[in-house]
Parts: structure tokens; sequence; C-alpha cells
């Protein structure tokens, strides 16, 4: 190559600027909490697979990986990102080994004489988006890329030993899978499955009703010389209840020794093996000098649909090709933010947020559209893809908000999919939902808030009747999944619990915007007279939210800055009296216009310099997301500029301690890119977007022509800097702006909104 060869760069395209690694870290010196947990492996916009490496098994570590470890237990094709709770999936686990056999995965940062894992160097690691690679301390250089239902694996050997993968069927992200199942097909393909329940950890530490099974289909690139399988004997230590069973495996010495003398045996003449814990491994002889490829598709419908999955989406063993169509679908779909001009470091911190935007709700379909069924049956769809893993609580505030610009197709999908869950169970809708189930966590209604926002933004690809029904009998029962409900209904609040109360009264709120919306005025007479339930629980004395107990008695005040006793969720009543996002007014009228704003700005004015954790502005919790933003309605819109400028600069940065808190499945990432780009919304249901001090100079939204009317929208922030962050000036397609906010529609009809920007406020 010549030297004016070697001086030349090719551009980034914008897939380069994501880096999987930011926030890909779970535990730090002890310390969990303002740490991202996200996952750093292989996958696609809304891909079923997420392929790539796992450091560890048990414990509070919810994506299966941290950088904070030092080895790796091998490479599985289901993961979860930036989830606070004990994780799941995780299944499974693909090893490549080399020398003695050995059946104990082993854990992080420890001595790993007689396991399988092998230690890894960071600066060996490569991860981009759609791809992952590590050279091994066993010599061996692997890398991951995946479709959407099917994953890849190349492992190149060293010549001198032989070449082993070891498949640990058993083994599942904080957990293990309760049965296994595995049959080999020929010298070059396996069959089998996985079966996942609450009694073997997993989600919560088995703390929920979950339960699934994985399908797949697997192939070898070459020809197997030698298999055999390995099976444990369960210690009845891992059959206890919750919570015990949370703490009873992993560290113990009746895991270690279980695992460790497990019985190995040639694979089974009858070509099948199943057990409670039971693994594979294969072999190929010294010399191999090409790699070896591993494939499999995934489902969690049937064998049958893993195989058509990998027939239909990785029929052939060019790795190569697979990880190029990944960059492709990662270009495309970040793509929906285009033009962005910005620091080098501004953009890798937006185009990863957008990507993690983009990983759930996830794909829970078979490529023809089929689905599994809460009574172990089948569905399948062609007019909706079937999606999974709503972190409702988390993600109304921001996430659909945003991708209701982005990607509203997910959006309508995911509608979708919550009313089929509805549906099937028999009850309301879920607040957080987990491969079909009703997992339990948080609180609220948000599949309500999602669904009203939705509408009334004119994304109605869906049975609009039997939406509301859906939301209807979550706001009213019977059977409900509305927490507190009974009590909210009788004395229209939650005993004990401010949290619930605001979030009831909230979901009431919209529930009245959408039975007026299609004109059910009875229905909406009921709701509009419950959305000032809030009132309940104002305390002029102390000025802020305050727990009442049943019989309306005020509970002893705990303090403004106590969270624990407090009736408040992931927060403190400082933080959650502000959560009335329907009656800004109301609430100020309630608290006096000078004690709101007091109060609102103590609350980001005493935040530490620095703080990773804080009783004040807690970015890494959610109750705080949409507080920068109510400066604007106010008449204070400065202050939303000043504070909502200083949030994106202080939790969000670069490399595995990019971000705050956990990233919670797309939230804390879409905050950032509705922020970064000067919106953001303070009462999804209302079609409403504050505009704020944007961090990118330049951005266009490219819409959706099924669900928006215009092709683009273009916001410029004019002489934009770190100093500069107070808008002077705005000026919309051409006529000046003398708001603080955006419609939805005006947004999506296409055009630009021009802001100057300067140093002091106006």
């Amino acid at each position: 190559m010549s030297a004016v060869q070697e001086n030349i760069r090719m551009p980034k395209s914008t897939a380069d600027f994501i880096d999987p690694m930011i926030g890909a870290i779970t535990e730090h010196e002890s310390t969990w909490a303002g740490l991202g947990k996200t996952y750093p492996g292989a996958w696609l916009p809304s891909g079923l697979v997420q392929l790539g490496p796992d450091t560890i098994t048990g414990g509070d570590n919810g994506s299966g990986y941290s950088a904070g470890h030092d080895s790796i237990e091998g490479f599985s094709f289901t993961h979860m990102s930036g989830i606070g709770a004990y994780g799941d999936l995780g299944n499974l686990l693909v090893t490549p080994t080399t020398g003695p056999l050995y059946t104990y995965g082993g854990l992080p940062n420890e001595i790993l004489d007689e396991t399988y894992r092998s230690r890894f160097n960071a600066d060996d690691e490569t991860a981009e988006a759609g791809y992952y690679a590590v050279a091994l301390e066993n010599q061996v250089h692997a890398e991951a890329t995946c479709t959407n239902r099917a994953g890849i694996l190349r492992f190149a050997f060293p010549t001198d030993s032989r070449a082993r993968i070891q498949l640990d069927l058993a083994r599942r992200v904080g957990g293990r899978s309760l049965e296994q199942y595995v049959r080999q097909v020929d010298n070059q393909t396996l069959e089998g499955w996985m079966r996942c329940g609450p009694e073997g950890g997993g989600w919560r530490g088995g703390n929920t009703p979950l339960a699934y099974t994985v399908y797949f289909s697997l192939q070898f690139s070459q020809p197997i010389e030698r298999s055999g399988v390995w099976s444990v004997v369960v210690p009845e230590v891992w059959r206890g209840e919750w919570p015990e069973r949370m703490y009873a495996q992993w560290k113990t010495p009746a895991y270690i020794e279980a695992i460790r003398n497990a019985t190995i045996e040639p694979f089974p003449e009858s070509g099948e093996h199943r057990g409670e814990h039971i693994g594979y491994y294969a072999e190929w002889p010294e010399g191999v000098t090409e790699p070896l490829l591993v494939k499999a598709g995934i489902s969690y419908v049937s064998i049958d649909g893993a195989r058509d999955n990998l027939a239909a989406e990785l029929a052939h063993w060019d790795f190569d090709c697979v990880r190029a169509d990944g960059k492709a679908a990662w270009n495309h779909a970040v793509g929906a933010l285009a033009d962005v001009t910005a620091s080098d470091e501004q953009r890798t911190i937006l185009r990863t947020a957008q990507y993690r935007t983009l990983c759930d709700p996830r794909y829970f379909a078979d490529a023809d559209g089929s689905y599994p069924t809460p009574d172990g049956g089948s569905k399948r769809s062609t007019s909706f893809t079937r999606r999974t893993i709503f972190s409702g609580w988390d993600v109304f505030r921001s996430q659909f908000p945003w991708l209701t610009l982005a990607a509203p197709d997910t959006v309508n999908d995911t509608i979708c999919s919550l009313i089929e869950v509805a549906e099937s169970r028999g009850g309301g809708l879920p607040c957080w939902e987990l491969l079909g189930c009703y997992t339990g966590c948080m609180l609220g209604d948000p599949a309500i808030v999602v669904i009203v926002d939705a509408y009334i933004k004119g994304i109605r690809n869906y049975d609009v009747e039997r939406a509301y029904a859906v939301c209807r009998q979550t706001a009213l029962g019977p059977n409900t999944t509305r927490k507190g409900s009974a009590e909210y209904n009788e004395l229209g609040y939650v005993p004990g619990n401010i949290s619930m109360t605001l979030e009831n009264c909230y979901a009431d709120w919209c529930m009245a915007v959408f039975a007026e919306a299609l004109g059910k005025h009875e229905d909406a007479t009921l709701f509009r007279s419950r959305t000032a339930n809030y009132k309940n629980l104002y305390d002029p004395e102390v000025g802020l939210m305050r727990p009442k107990d049943e019989h309306g008695n005020w509970l002893p005040w705990v303090g403004k800055l106590q969270m624990h006793g407090s009736g408040c969720v992931e927060s403190n009543s400082l933080q959650q009296t502000f959560f009335v996002p329907h009656d800004t007014d109301g609430l100020v009228n309630l608290m006096g216009a000078e004690r709101y704003l007091a109060t609102l700005t103590e609350l980001f004015e005493k935040t530490p310099a620095g703080a990773n954790w804080t009783d004040y502005y807690n970015h890494p919790n959610e109750p705080v997301h949409s507080l920068p933003f109510l400066f604007n309605r106010i008449g204070k819109p400065a202050l939303t500029q000043k504070w909502s400028r200083w949030a994106a600069k202080s939790f969000y940065g670069t490399g595995i301690f990019g971000l705050n808190g956990n990233e919670d499945v797309g939230q804390m990432s879409a905050w950032y890119v509705l922020a970064a780009i000067g919106l953001h919304p303070v009462c999804p249901g209302d079609g409403t977007y504050e505009l704020t001090s944007p961090v990118v100079s330049r951005a266009t939204l490219r819409l959706h022509p099924d669900y928006h009317t215009g092709s683009s929208f273009t916001i410029v922030a004019e002489n934009n800097n770190d100093d500069n962050i107070y808008i002077q000036s705005a000026v919309l397609n051409g006529q000046p702006l003398d708001r603080c906010q955006l419609q939805y529609d005006e947004i999506t009809a296409g055009g630009e909104l021009i802001l100057t920007m300067g140093a002091k406020p106006v």
C-alpha cells in the first residue's frame, strides 16, 4: 500500500459511532447502583437473538456480562440489556475450549482451575453494532454476529490442540433452566430446547411466574469427530422457595461440587439426551486450520420454528456477509436521525443512545409470524409482529415518545402485542412484560399511557375498541393489574403510597382523554372525576406529597429526602411530588407559584456536583426524568434549557462508565436522544414536546411515510456551544415561534426549526 493510500481514511458511517461498550458494566468496587448494565454483544434492531459474551451466571448481573470481569464463560444466543433486576435469558451457552474437558463454568475474577471459562483482556475485545470479537487466553479467537432470529459464531482454534465446542444447556442468566433436551440429527446438526421457570431462579431471582422454553436448531461448519454429554444430579438446595433459591446457587460448595462431579459419557446411541442439568460437547482433531463456525436459529415456539428461522435468515456460512448486513441494518435504523452536526464524542453518545432505544420491545415471533401463547400453544399473525420486553414504568416517559417519531411501526406492534397479552391472560395490561409474563415489577399503568399517547398521535393500526376495552379493564377491573386499585377506587388514594396514587391518577387522565376521543362520554366523566386525586396527598404544612393511612390520617413524616418509608418508589417525596404531568397548573395552584418554583429549583441546585446517586435530582431513577422540562410549563424556559443541558452533560458519557444508572431497556438512552435534539415531553398523551437547548447543532428526523404526513423535520441550533446554551429566538418554517412547545403534528408534518443560541437567558 502506498503512503498516499495509507493516509486515506474512509469517512465514518452512522453505525461506526455506535459503541456497545458504553455502560457495559454491572459492578465496580462493590457498587451496583449507577452502572449501565448494558449488553455489548451482537444484535439487530428489535432482534430476537442477542449473541455474544457471558462473564457471569448468577447474581444481580442482568445482562450476564460485565467489563469488570476478567474471564468469559462462553457465548449465548439470548440476552437482556440495561435491566436493574436479577436478569434472565442467556440461553444456549456455546464455549470454545481446548485441553481437558471440564463441566463447571466457574466464577469471574477467581482461580479458573478445572473450569471451562477462559480469561481475556479488555484490550483484545472489539464491540461494534451487530458484531463482537475477543481473543481468549486459551488461544481461541472468537467472533459473533447475527440476524434477527439466528446467530453465527466463528472460532479460530490453535492448530496444536483438539478443538472442542461445549454447550451448557442448563445455564441461564440469574439461574438455571429446569429441563433440557438435545438430539444429534447428524454429525453436523443438533436440535433441542431448554425449559425455564421460576424454580430455577432467573428474573428477580425467581420471584415471578415467568416460564418459557427456548428452542434451537444448531449446525457446525465441519463434521464432528467425537461427541458426548454430561449430566448433573441437581442438589436439593436448588429446589427451595423464593427468596432462598435466589441465593442458594452459584457460590455454594454444593453447587460447585455437583457441577464438577457431572457424569460425562459418549453421546447416547439413541441420538438424544434429556435431563435436569445437562451439557453437550463436540470435538475435532488437531491441525484444523480453517475456523470452526457454529450457527443456530432460535425460537420460543418449537424446534421446527428454530429450524425454519435458521433456514429463512441464515442458510449460508458467510460470516462476513452477515456482519456487513448487520452494519447496514444499523446504518438504516439509526439513520432515522440524519445530518447530525456535533463533536465526535457527542455523536458517539447520541448514536449509541439511539441504538439502545431500538433493542426492546424485541421480536418474540418466528419468521413466519408464529409466537407462543400462555396455554403452551402458539398463534400466528401476519398483521403485526409479536414483541416482548416492555419495561413500561420506565419507557413510557421518553422511549415511546421518541419511538412515535422515529419508529412508529415499533409502537404499533407493541400495542398489538400488549392487547394480545392482556386478552390471553384475561386481565389488565402488563406493567412490565417479559416473554408473555406479567412479571409484577414496578407500578402504574404505563401501557395505558403508551396506547393513549399513540392513539392521539394517529398511530392506530390495531383494533381501537379492543385497545380501549383492555385499558378500561386495567383502570377499573375486574381482574385489574393496577396496584392499589381497590383502595384507590374507594378512597381516592392508596394508603401509604404516594407513587401508586400519582401513577393511577395520571393513568385515569389518559383514560379520560381516550374515552373523550372515542365519544364514550359516561366513561370520560368518570375518569375526569378522578384526575385530581393527587390533591388528596398534598400536605400544605410540609409543602409536598405525604402518605396517608386508610382513615385519612397523615402518616409520620420521614422527611423530604428519605426514600424508604416515604411511600415513594425509587424516589422520595421531594422528587415524587412533581409527578402530576397532566395538571401542572393544578399543582402550581395547590403549592403556590412561589413555593413550586423554589422547591423545583432547589431539587436541581442542591444536587452535588459529580453525584452518582443523590436525594435531589437523581437521574439514574426515572421519576425525575420530566422535571427539567417543567420549568417550561411555568414560564421559565431558560431554566429548562439550563438544567436539561446540565443533565445531558452530567449523566452521559463514553466508555463503560458512560451511563449514570441502569440503562432501563431504552429509557435512559431515549431521554438523551430527545434532550440532545432539543425536545422532550412532560405529559405523554397530550401530544406536546417541550423545547429545550439542543446538545447537537443540527439533526434531521426522517419521518415514516405510513404514519407521518411530512418527510423530514430539521432542528438547527445556530451558534451552539457549551457556553451558548440559551435559546435567543426560534423560527418554525420561516415564521417566528413565541412559545416553548411543539405539537407532535407540527413535527411530523415536516419542516425546519431554527434556534439561535446565546450565553445569556432571554
